[in-house]
């Protein structure tokens, strides 16, 4: 078990549930061991894997506070590092859902748009739904390809770039509408209902499941099958610049401000 990310073992299941509190933000050793996390179950026995966080939230994205801290060469080891988690994802020898268990914006939703199904929360309160959204553009970031490409053949390429272009945080239940997520469960359902789902493809003949699975997603393992195709060096140089820096500076302090 790893301090900010829980190992629970349903049988074959593997849950990785995030655990940094307060919003499970992405920092780069977050990064690195959940990928080392994906990486190591199915050579220990995990036949599938369940992403889930915390009641009310999944993963707020980066951790803006700690990346803005790196030098060049620490940023470009973290994006080298978050391709590689994403491709761990994507490249994964067995199922990997997404139980995401309330608000997911950027980077929570690009964990959950490379696993195999995605379960999110619906909201108890109509009035503050649950959002999930690549809304990097607001926060001065460029949507990099890859992501692009996994998005696009999620939902859809003229609707990805619809939402992607303006940042777009969407409700949980326009997400289900459109794809980007397949089913919602309350949120005290969200980890039971994606390790129902695991349940029932584990029960299917292994072989014949494992291999169709692996065939449907050949484009995407394809796609992160190549780090050269996460042009690293440009988005750190778009990163470091004054657009980026000033849009990032800003974000940072009106959390502060927020407490």
């Amino acid at each position: 078990m790893s301090a900010m990310i829980e190992v629970l073992k349903h049988d074959a299941i593997w849950e990785l549930r995030f655990s940094r509190p307060p919003v499970n933000a992405i920092s780069p050793e977050f990064a690195t061991t959940l990928r080392d996390l994906i990486r190591r179950a199915p050579a220990e026995g995990a036949r599938a894997i369940v992403l889930s966080g915390q009641p009310n939230m999944f993963s707020a994205g980066l951790d803006v506070v700690s990346l803005l801290k790196l030098d060049r060469n620490g940023t470009l080891q973290f994006w080298r590092d978050f391709f590689d988690l994403m491709a761990s994802i994507a490249r994964c020898p067995v199922p990997v859902v997404a139980a995401i268990t309330g608000h997911s914006p950027a980077g929570g939703a690009v964990l959950a748009i490379f696993c195999d199904y995605r379960v999110m929360a619906a909201s108890a309160d109509p009035a503050k739904p649950f959002r999930i959204g690549l809304n990097e553009v607001q926060v001065g970031l460029t949507v990099p390809a890859v992501i692009q490409e996994a998005f696009g053949r999620l939902i859809g390429k003229y609707r990805a770039e619809r939402l992607m272009v303006q940042g777009a945080m969407i409700t949980a239940e326009e997400a289900v509408q459109i794809g980007m997520v397949d089913t919602l469960a309350p949120v005290s359902e969200v980890v039971n209902t994606a390790l129902d789902w695991c349940r029932r493809h584990l029960a299917l003949p292994p072989v014949a499941m494992s291999t169709t699975r692996r065939i449907a997603r050949a484009d995407l393992a394809d796609l992160m099958g190549d780090p050269a195709r996460f042009p690293a060096e440009d988005f750190v140089n778009s990163w470091f610049g004054d657009e980026t820096q000033a849009t990032l500076h800003a974000l940072v302090a009106k959390l502060k401000a927020k407490g």
